[in-house]
């Protein structure tokens, strides 16, 4: 298996330090997670002076090897003989500084933190997320990366737009004019198709024909589904929330809630006797997104039990430390 750095060392030279050291630093996780990283050409307005700068992306693609086909699987921890009070399994935060950032400090530009976040908090879900216009006659489809849910019950999902109300993306506004929405994963089989369409398409185009993607019927919206999916969430918009940047008073983004009101799951997703209620991730493999043009996909993990206060009190080396 090839390690994590040989995916990276095609970007930036300070984005690939930072990766490097936060890929392996993240197995601290429960549930951990092994990211192959990778790039993918991504059509946004936003980003095509800054993309500029690069080499041409196929000449550098062309560099790259094949990508693997690698099956879903288990490792041991960092540590598996890690001690209560013992903390990290690495020493190196002892001798390098942490370097304090304000986020409006003079010259620093909104710019930097989108870059300094989107490299730093990783990896993120991508909501896939499909919508109609208010008329009924354009579905639009995009995927967002600041989308997590927040709660299971109900099971509310939240995705952030960086745009002002006054110029709406089109999956907002179609949110905002029709209440509605489904938000969908992205998995390993659709990748290209799903970075297309994050092109910078005027209204009334619908990505879906650009990406080569499938509309499939939705039971209780009027927005469609990915058919590609192999996990859906049919929802309703609950609030949205409008962002203003301090420094110029402006608003710069909008945080929408959205409740879950139907699952779709493919049938041969299920892990193993868990019908209803456990999708298999070697199954699923989900697409995450890493900083600049970089997905991630979850290849292997690592499981730690979740310890119980009133058994481990119990230890004396617990008790020592209380």
């Amino acid at each position: 298996m090839l390690p994590i750095h040989r995916y990276i060392l095609t970007v930036p030279p300070a984005p690939t330090l930072f990766f490097r050291r936060l890929a392996w630093k993240r197995l601290n996780l429960q549930h951990r997670q092994h990211t192959r990283c990778f790039s993918i050409l991504q059509h946004r307005s936003q980003h095509t002076k800054t993309m500029s700068r690069h080499p041409d992306f196929k000449t550098v693609e062309a560099t790259r090897e094949d990508w693997e086909t690698i099956e879903w699987h288990l490792n041991k921890t960092v540590n598996p003989e890690w001690k209560v009070g013992t903390g990290a399994t690495d020493d190196t935060w002892k001798s390098v500084k942490k370097v304090e950032i304000d986020p409006y400090a003079e010259g620093r530009r909104a710019g930097d933190n989108y870059k300094l976040m989107i490299s730093a908090i990783t990896p993120r879900f991508i909501g896939f997320v499909s919508t109609i216009s208010k008329d009924g006659k354009t579905t639009n489809l995009a995927p967002f990366s600041y989308t997590t849910m927040v709660a299971h019950d109900p099971p509310m999902m939240v995705i952030g737009f960086s745009s002002s109300m006054e110029n709406k993306k089109d999956t907002l506004r179609n949110i905002l004019d029709t209440g509605e929405l489904v938000i969908n994963v992205i998995s390993e089989w659709f990748l290209e198709a799903a970075n297309y369409t994050s092109i910078n398409a005027p209204p009334g185009v619908s990505e879906f024909e650009l990406s080569g993607l499938t509309p499939a019927p939705s039971s209780k919206v009027k927005a469609p589904q990915v058919a590609e999916s192999a996990f859906s969430v049919e929802a309703k918009l609950v609030s949205h929330h409008p962002w203003v940047s301090p420094a110029t008073g402006k608003t710069t983004g909008v945080t929408i809630f959205a409740q879950g009101v139907n699952f779709h799951v493919r049938e041969d997703m299920w892990a193993e006797g868990s019908e209803g209620s456990i999708v298999d991730i070697g199954k699923l493999k989900p697409i995450s997104r890493l900083g600049g043009i970089m997905y991630g996909r979850t290849t292997a993990g690592a499981e730690l039990p979740r310890p119980d206060f009133a058994k481990e009190a119990e230890k004396e080396e617990v008790k020592a430390l209380l």
